[in-house]
């Protein structure tokens, strides 16, 4: 899955020359929390309406109200953006989006294509991703299981997933607790899911299964 199919490609944008207030206005306006700069068409920055609400100027204790607003009203986006910021492309894998996102404790990444703005991927929709990716809408069966770290495994779970005509809803993994182990986490599209965690067990596999609802909020 890439931030292509993620993206928001509706952008809305600024200048650097744009003033603080308009910017704010738009941004509640379109609902939005965060503008793309825009320079000559090229992707110049980024501003939060964090970074443009602690705009106030360090001085502001010794000015009046209209002095302030009047001071505030001179100032343009350019001075309160991030320049340069992290991007990403349309074929960027969705995790890898996060991580970067979880690295640099930011919350959304332009994406650019040969150094075209084209789109903007937020930390809600890696939420959307991670939602529609685990199948949580749907109804199924959770099964969750350590397995040994080698070729082969999972290999031989999904055989016998298959055998029982089983379809696989999502397929998730994670270092398990012990070394040189993985922690499995599927969702089956399934009513009886006891046959196949009978015949797992029978195997040496140890695991966990409960039924769920789809999810609906």
């Amino acid at each position: 899955m890439n931030v292509g199919r993620w993206m928001k490609r509706y952008l809305i944008t600024v200048q650097r020359s744009t003033p603080l207030f308009d910017a704010l206005e738009l941004m509640k306006e379109k609902k939005v929390r965060r503008l793309p700069v825009m320079e000559g068409g090229k992707l110049v920055g980024i501003v939060t309406r964090t970074d443009l609400l602690r705009a106030a100027p360090s001085e502001a204790t010794t000015l009046s109200v209209f002095e302030l607003k009047y001071l505030l009203a001179r100032k343009t986006i350019e001075e309160f953006m991030t320049p340069n910021p992290h991007t990403v492309t349309t074929d960027t894998p969705i995790e890898v989006a996060a991580l970067l996102m979880r690295s640099f404790e930011i919350g959304a990444l332009p994406v650019t294509e040969k150094g075209k703005l084209v789109g903007i991927i937020t930390e809600s929709d890696i939420f959307d991703a991670l939602v529609e990716i685990m199948g949580i809408r749907e109804e199924g069966v959770r099964l969750i299981m350590e397995i040994k770290d080698k070729p082969g495994k999972l290999a031989e779970i999904l055989n016998i997933i298959k055998k029982h005509g089983i379809n696989i809803m999502s397929v998730a993994s994670c270092k398990g607790d012990r070394e040189g182990w993985k922690l499995m986490n599927l969702r089956l599209k399934t009513k009886k899911p006891k046959e196949i965690a009978k015949e797992l067990e029978g195997l040496g596999y140890k695991l966990s299964w409960r039924k769920e609802r789809g999810a609906r909020l």
